[in-house]
């Protein structure tokens, strides 16, 4: 069992400066020999807050890899649907035929579907991005 280390007003001096420094938990507990559960919950007794800046990285979302230029847009997709569903209402057509503009007809339902909600997703994205800036900023404003 390891053996518990009591808290020395040294300690807790670090702890405050390298809070102020915006060092991580982990160098923090590091500097103080300690664990970072100790670290942490001592911090939490004394009141002290620590905040880590970080690099600004540009937010992951789900439109990183998607250039929202590249979508067909849904008019064009209602289209295709429209052209499908007045093709398969021709006489003649064979099974093969029919089951083609059956499939073009599905293809197009769903991807209005799924555009529609890839651009709630996008607003969505947009507006956490905006909020986790305004915690950072707050953040550094306290700090």
């Amino acid at each position: 069992m390891p053996k518990w280390k009591s808290w020395k007003k040294k300690d807790i001096q670090l702890l405050r400066q390298l809070a102020e420094d915006g060092k991580s938990w982990e160098v923090i507990a590091a500097e103080l020999g300690r664990s970072v559960e100790a670290v942490q919950q001592k911090a939490r007794r004394l009141g002290v807050d620590v905040v880590v800046p970080t690099l600004p990285t540009p937010p992951v979302t789900t439109t990183t890899k998607l250039d929202s230029r590249e979508l067909i847009p849904v008019q064009e997709a209602l289209e295709i649907l429209a052209a499908a569903l007045k093709a398969a209402g021709e006489k003649g057509l064979d099974a093969l035929e029919i089951q083609r503009l059956n499939a073009v007809a599905t293809l197009a339902r769903t991807y209005e579907n799924l555009f529609a909600r890839f651009m709630q997703y996008r607003e969505i994205e947009k507006r956490v991005v905006e909020l986790e800036a305004k915690y950072a900023r707050l953040a550094k404003e306290k700090g």
